[in-house]
């Protein structure tokens, strides 16, 4: 799914660290810059750098962009390794890459970690925006999200907001929300992903076997029949958000 940019830069605002914006945004030359030396940047992470320009994860810092006469093009202390571009090394932990050998037809490139115990490659998000949600989501407790369709959700996007006004939570949204309508009191099985604008919400099941379906239900009216008091939206969320 497309990063949806003013959903991550909400994000981002509300997630101290992963974007220091008294840093200052990068500048476009420096932005061309990299792209010289190394090829297309990702979207989100050529728009992170052009709107943010630096940030901090687990007291490491996310690569920007190098000044013009430096060595490497990125900041990262492990840079390009064949079919990897570092971004991220933390001391001790893991490193983060962009997997330049799986670009996606919108430009942008998955990212992977590397084990510093194993060695081994683990996926994390299908791009750098989708890292930055799955970051903002570890750091508060989320883990990988509520159930498993929001977790492969914010792997792409830190939430969506469409046309027609329905919004999907980010991870900064989320928690909050459901606090507010006292989803976990009324309906302990469901979570709260999102609304429409207009005072009706988005519920999903977090336990039980079907995790994808999606109700509409006013969000005066949380009870612990969701699935009989509400409006199926959808059986399958991810789907119906791929053809819009």
């Amino acid at each position: 799914m497309r990063p949806d940019l003013e959903q991550l830069r909400s994000l981002l605002d509300a997630s101290p660290g992963l974007a220091k914006r008294p840093a200052g945004p990068t500048s476009r030359d420096r932005i061309e810059n990299v792209q010289t030396r190394l090829g297309p940047l990702p979207p989100s992470y050529r728009w992170w750098l052009g709107e943010y320009g630096a940030g901090w994860l687990r007291g490491a810092p996310i690569a920007t962009a190098a000044p013009a006469e430096a060595d490497e093009a990125i900041t990262a202390d492990w840079r390009s390794t064949g079919t990897r571009l570092c971004f991220h090394a933390e001391e001790g932990g893991d490193t983060h890459y962009f997997a330049l050998d799986r670009r996606g037809i919108d430009g942008e490139w998955p990212v992977v970690r590397q084990d510093p115990f194993d060695g081994d490659e683990y996926p994390v998000a299908e791009n750098f925006a989708g890292f930055l949600a799955v970051q903002a989501a570890l750091a508060r407790g989320l883990r990988d999200g509520p159930n498993p369709t929001i977790a492969a959700l914010w792997r792409s996007t830190a939430g969506a907001l469409r046309d027609d006004g329905l919004l999907l939570y980010g991870p900064h949204q989320i928690q909050e929300r459901n606090k507010t309508f006292e989803v976990r009191e009324y309906a302990p099985d469901w979570v709260l992903v999102g609304d429409d604008s207009g005072g009706r919400g988005l519920f999903m099941r977090h336990r039980g076997r079907d995790r994808r379906s999606v109700y509409l239900l006013d969000l005066g009216a949380i009870g612990g029949n969701l699935a009989v008091d509400g409006e199926l939206l959808t059986d399958d969320l991810l789907g119906w958000l791929a053809i819009g």
